[in-house]
């Protein structure tokens, strides 16, 4: 049996690879259908699909940099919203009270959710497992209800507007105009994940997070890797909820309370943990699911639930690895039919 899963896990890391080393061309054709799907969308009168596309960009940030920390790095977080509302409120209140310039709000905003972050790591470093889970778990209630409860600056339960966001005079004042500038930053954050992954310092996660004494014996420093981890996580995070935040144009706690950590920690682990791929499919299946069913009370919450079950069942390697599974079975009822036949 360890075989068989031991088989099945350089199976799906086989299909990682040949996903992470798309040809060019595959690249180009990817990021052409990009450009033109939301200019048909737009043309047919749906402008709120195309505010969809760039929440499911927004979500594919996030949920990157929730699975380095998680699926690469073996260290669980259910507050991560905590970091997205951190960033959310700086730049709606730097852009808005003191006029300061999107990119700027977009760079101080990122970074100030790393150094929480980073700030966050240091006393993890003692934690693994439920410990941790309930530390993070911590923090983002922590932040959710000082959001609440500091009406001066935050606005309260009622919450504050975001200004449109401008760069050098342009204003990206239509979901259209706003679903380019976050599909360059969505696809940066991708490559430059996928660069640092396949690079020493991603090696050297992987490794934590397969076994840390080896790690150690190899001269992996585990506190660096670990610590830095949590940052370049929660800096992904900042990024997304910055673009949240002038993507609805409006902050409020309800926007990053505990529901939404869970379906960032649900979303990794449906599309795909240890894998880029599979934070791009998470997270789309988990944005688009609640917009599909919305009409029907509570069933997405259903769905969602569902979905998890049948994914930690039947796909431990989340929806990344369906290909594989259905090649596999493909090639089973072939190897069957000729048994049969040969014994006939």
């Amino acid at each position: 049996m360890e075989r068989g899963i031991n088989n099945e896990r350089n199976g799906n890391q086989g299909l990682l690879r040949r996903i992470a080393g798309t040809g060019l061309s595959a690249r180009l054709l990817l990021g052409a259908a990009l450009i033109v799907l939301p200019i048909v969308t737009a043309a047919l009168g749906r402008s709120y699909v195309v505010y969809l596309y760039s929440l499911v960009m927004v979500y594919v940030i996030v949920t990157l940099g929730l699975n380095i920390l998680t699926g690469y790095t073996g260290q669980i977080s259910i507050g991560h919203a905590g970091f997205m509302a951190v960033a959310a409120y700086t730049s709606a209140i730097l852009t808005g009270r003191f006029g300061v310039p999107f990119s700027l709000a977009l760079i101080v905003a990122s970074l100030l959710a790393a150094a929480l972050g980073l700030g966050l790591g240091v006393p993890a470093l003692r934690l693994q497992g439920h410990y941790l889970a309930i530390a993070t778990l911590g923090f983002g209630v922590a932040v959710g209800q000082l959001s609440a409860s500091w009406d001066k600056l935050t606005g309260g339960y009622q919450g504050m507007k975001a200004p449109v966001a401008a760069i050098l005079g342009f204003r990206f004042d239509t979901d259209l105009k706003y679903y380019y500038l976050v599909l360059v930053l969505t696809w940066l954050s991708v490559e430059a994940a996928q660069n640092m992954l396949c690079s020493r310092p991603g090696r050297a996660l992987m490794a934590v997070r397969d076994s840390e004494v080896a790690a150690q014996a190899m001269g992996i420093n585990l506190a660096k890797y670990k610590v830095t981890a949590f940052a370049v996580s929660a800096f992904y995070a900042g990024i997304a909820g910055v673009l949240h935040a002038h993507l609805t144009r409006y902050v409020s706690p309800y926007d990053f309370n505990m529901g939404v950590s869970m379906t960032l920690l649900s979303a990794i682990v449906v599309g795909g943990l240890g894998s880029v791929p599979g934070s791009i499919l998470g997270a789309v299946f988990m944005t688009i699911l609640p917009h599909v069913f919305s009409r029907v009370k509570n069933l997405p919450l259903i769905l969602a639930g569902l979905s998890l079950i049948l994914v930690v069942l039947f796909l431990p390697y989340g929806l990344v690895s369906l290909p594989l599974k259905i090649k596999s079975a493909a090639l089973r009822a072939r190897a069957r039919r000729a048994t049969k036949s040969g014994n006939a």
